[in-house]
């Protein structure tokens, strides 16, 4: 069994007030959804404990498929769904079909069995795969079109201070406003290698096995807001897109071309 440290320096989303700060029951279950890169995984916790984790590539296009993968590590744990009173959701930037899949995984368990939601900003979650020599991070996703969805976090005593939350953003505009050293960290990385000069040893890119979010790390973040009371609402819960999905920009620009 791994212990499972709170992380004390994260921001809740914006859809997710921290009201009614609570402990946890201590009979109780918490379930880490990551959903958001090509990687997936769940991770189940017993209070600050982490008692395992499961990874799925990005095959995985339903929320259904989840649920049996679920409830093998529930029955591994000797517990049923009952015993499951937070939802941890990496709620985005990332993958739209992945980013649905985790939402509507969080939105039935919610609606089903009364758990609670905590959302967890995706670009915080890999902030925390950075070196510890770390003390300047660029989190970079691709967004196609010569964009990232990125964030710039600084590294301070108590972890890492959000300096420019997640946006819609190009790689080169972030590295002018970046001091020196800055570590580049995700997927997006191998994407817009052209704009990174190849004779600045200032920039530092991590190494792609630090690329992936994991629900264990979703987890740990989730528990820091959850013991500060930061919920969502299930009914309003939206994955944090920061665009909207190509297809759906498409529709809107037929339905406006429509109109003229």
């Amino acid at each position: 069994m791994v212990r499972a440290s709170v992380a004390t320096s994260i921001e809740p989303a914006d859809n997710a007030p921290c009201m009614n700060p609570s402990e946890p029951k201590r009979s109780s279950l918490a379930l880490a959804i990551e959903t958001s890169g090509r990687i997936g995984s769940v991770a189940l916790m017993d209070q600050e404990h982490l008692l395992s984790e499961q990874s799925f590539s990005h095959g995985l296009m339903h929320a259904a498929q989840l649920v049996p993968l679920i409830d093998r590590m529930l029955m591994e744990a000797g517990r049923g769904v009952d015993a499951i009173e937070t939802v941890y959701f990496s709620h985005g930037p990332g993958s739209f079909t992945g980013l649905r899949i985790g939402a509507t995984l969080a939105k039935t368990l919610a609606f089903a069995k009364d758990v609670r939601i905590v959302t967890v900003p995706t670009l915080r979650i890999l902030a925390e795969n950075a070196p510890e020599q770390a003390k300047d991070l660029i989190v970079v996703l691709d967004a196609k079109r010569g964009q990232i969805f990125t964030a710039r976090y600084r590294r301070d005593q108590t972890g890492w201070v959000e300096v420019e939350p997640a946006h819609l953003d190009t790689l080169a505009d972030m590295l002018g406003r970046a001091p020196r050293p800055v570590y580049l960290l995700g997927e997006g990385i191998a994407y817009h290698e052209q704009v990174i000069p190849s004779d600045d040893h200032s920039i530092i890119r991590t190494a792609p096995g630090l690329w992936q979010a994991r629900a264990a790390v979703v987890g740990r973040l989730g528990r820091s807001l959850a013991l500060r009371g930061c919920y969502a609402e299930a009914d309003a819960l939206q994955p944090l897109y920061i665009r909207p999905p190509e297809a759906e920009e498409k529709w809107d620009a037929r339905m406006a071309g429509g109109k003229n």
